[in-house]
């Protein structure tokens, strides 16, 4: 099956955050909206686990949720005391997260375009990298997000734990830790390991890397 093209993704994101409610459109289409609710907490717990250790109890974590959707995590996240920026290229999804409320500041921006005026202390990416099909905009993307983190900060990303590359039908193409490996490494960044969400046999988990350099 040939992969969607940049702009026909685009399209079928914006198309699905119309048409989708509020977790099905950025979670598992073949969950119902309850499933997919225990599907969003139990990756958030996980995503607290890692978070939570880059955290000061007297100072909110500044934190950029790139590919925010309609904003379920950046508004978690916001709740526990963050300062958290979410980008998103579907205007129909940062509409609803705007609507929403909740704290976080949303901004319109592909992944490999979004620049700030400061560094963030954690980067977060979920469920969102395996969406990106071309593998120069692939690396484009994870290049400009790992940029952003602040020496000492943490990036946290979704993808499959098993090595390789696995597409699956025309929207979704699964890259391994070498792959990640390979961009982050060169650019400062120490692997601290992959954390499999373990939810009704899904592939995926968080990879996680700490800038050192």
């Amino acid at each position: 099956m040939e992969l969607l093209s940049a702009a026909e993704a685009t399209a079928y994101w914006d198309d699905r955050h119309r048409r989708e409610g509020d977790l099905r459109s950025g979670g598992d289409v073949s969950f119902d909206e309850a499933t997919n609710e225990m599907f969003y907490v139990r990756r958030l717990g996980i995503l607290l686990d890692l978070v939570g250790q880059y955290g000061d109890p007297v100072a909110p974590l500044y934190v950029l949720d790139a590919g925010c959707g309609k904003g379920w995590f950046s508004r978690a996240l916001a709740r526990f005391g963050h300062r958290v920026d979410g980008i998103d290229a579907s205007p129909a999804a940062l509409a609803e997260g705007r609507a929403s409320g909740g704290g976080p500041r949303y901004h319109e921006s592909a992944l490999a375009d979004w620049h700030s005026p400061w560094p963030y202390d954690v980067v977060v990416s979920v469920d969102v990298l395996f969406h990106v099909l071309d593998e120069t905009q692939w690396e484009a993307s994870l290049g400009n997000l790992a940029a952003l983190v602040r020496l000492g900060g943490r990036l946290v990303v979704s993808d499959q734990g098993e090595p390789g590359r696995r597409v699956y039908g025309n929207y979704q193409v699964g890259r391994g830790p070498d792959r990640y490996r390979s961009v982050l490494e060169p650019a400062g960044f120490r692997v601290d390991g992959w954390h499999p969400y373990r939810f009704r046999g899904s592939p995926i988990g968080f990879h996680a890397f700490t800038r050192t350099g």
